[in-house]
């Protein structure tokens, strides 16, 4: 144990950065996600009241998943139609350590990676797999999963209830399937970490705006999955440089006070450059098994790192990629994303009728109106621009774009 440490902060940080890989031991350990969660969340309630009078462990990680296992098997003690797992379970008897190794992200490269597989069984529907993994491995809220989804809070939690259900009434197995199996459920794998990965690089909601955790994690699993197939599929390609890419442009993302910079503003000298070298000659490869939805985004980001000035910026060959992506994915996201760019090549007005006719379908979606907000800036509509900053306000959940957000109302107001 190790005193004079904050413990609370120490709690905080175990979480933040360690849940999902606790929660997929866990669940390899008593094959049930619901215990599995339920004992991870009694495990930190315990070190919330015990490390700060006994001291933050050595390896808080292991002690988190010891002290749930035990949890586990106090809550399948008091439920007697478990009976046959608890002497499963309990074989290893109650005072088991848990050595640091079996917790190193060298060593147990395949928990997490097994989980995915498992939530992105195709008996579950596809929804369902991204939302499952995400609350389970990413440790997201319902009500933030169901922000992704652009859903009601209670329709995300039912159908988190039915997919647990299903993985334990179809007895679907915690497993890595057979490498003949994997190409059906490769799309949701990948969906699912770069869905992690998007929550890493812009939080839901919190203090920080990027979660460097969640996105090592996901550049970790993409290159498992990339290592698992042979070749190595050109979506797993295309995603890794996608990733790569986003990544590279973190430091920058960020001034000292922790406040957005937005992309024409970043310091492009603290940009990871030895990332983007990385990623460039994927996108390539990506590119030549087709233009898939990832390959179109890698490419869009490509043209952005390419870029040695904001104004060099290859915006219409970037409309052109996203007229392509449209084709591929249509999504008012991507219809949202294409307008910004819109945007940057024929005026804000253009743009603007773009995003307004988006507005049924992302009425609850902060980054719509924050860009609407800006077109109307630009084009010196303030009291327009103010109304739609303070919609925007009224949705977003990150602490770091909402100070962004007061700033430009506050402006708009002054002018």
């Amino acid at each position: 144990m190790t005193h004079g440490v904050d413990a609370a902060a120490a709690v905080d940080a175990v979480y933040r950065s360690d849940w999902g890989r606790i929660v997929a031991t866990l669940i390899r350990l008593v094959g049930d996600f619901d215990l599995a969660e339920e004992a991870a969340q009694d495990a930190f309630a315990a070190a919330v009241e015990q490390w700060p009078a006994a001291g933050v462990p050595d390896i808080p990680r292991a002690w988190i998943i010891q002290t749930a296992r035990h949890k586990a098997i106090d809550r399948i003690r008091r439920r007697a139609r478990f009976a046959e797992k608890l002497d499963r379970y309990a074989m290893a008897g109650p005072g088991a350590s848990v050595a640091a190794h079996d917790f190193d992200p060298d060593q147990i490269p395949d928990d997490r990676l097994r989980l995915i597989f498992t939530c992105c069984h195709p008996a579950l529907a596809p929804d369902s797999q991204v939302a499952l993994t995400l609350r389970v491995l990413g440790g997201l809220e319902t009500e933030d999963i169901a922000r992704v989804f652009l859903v009601e809070t209670a329709t995300m939690a039912q159908r988190l209830v039915r997919a647990k259900a299903k993985i334990r009434d179809a007895r679907i197995p915690y497993a890595m399937p057979d490498v003949r199996e994997m190409p059906a459920r490769l799309d949701a794998v990948l969906t699912v970490i770069y869905l992690i990965f998007t929550e890493g690089y812009a939080a839901t909601r919190g203090r920080e705006l990027v979660r460097t955790d969640l996105c090592a994690e996901a550049i970790r699993l993409v290159r498992l999955v990339r290592r698992l197939l042979t070749p190595p599929p050109a979506d797993a390609t295309a995603l890794l440089a996608l990733m790569l890419l986003h990544d590279s442009r973190r430091d920058a993302r960020l001034d000292a006070a922790g406040d957005v910079v937005l992309l024409e503003d970043q310091d492009r000298a603290r940009w990871n450059h030895a990332q983007i070298a990385e990623a460039l000659p994927l996108v390539e490869e990506a590119l030549r098994g087709g233009p898939s939805s990832f390959a179109l985004q890698a490419a869009i980001a490509a043209l952005h790192c390419r870029a040695a000035r904001a104004e060099d910026t290859d915006w219409p060959q970037i409309v052109a990629l996203y007229d392509v992506l449209e084709r591929v994915q249509r999504s008012p996201i991507v219809a949202l994303n294409r307008a910004i760019a819109v945007a940057m090549v024929e005026g804000p007005r253009p743009a603007l009728e773009l995003i307004e006719a988006l507005e049924n379908d992302l009425d609850r979606y902060h980054l719509l109106h924050a860009a609407r907000a800006d077109l109307l800036r630009r084009l010196g509509a303030l009291a327009e621009a103010a109304r739609s900053y303070a919609r925007a306000l009224e949705l977003v959940t990150n602490d770091a774009e909402r100070r962004f957000l007061e700033r430009r109302l506050h402006e708009v107001q002054a002018g």
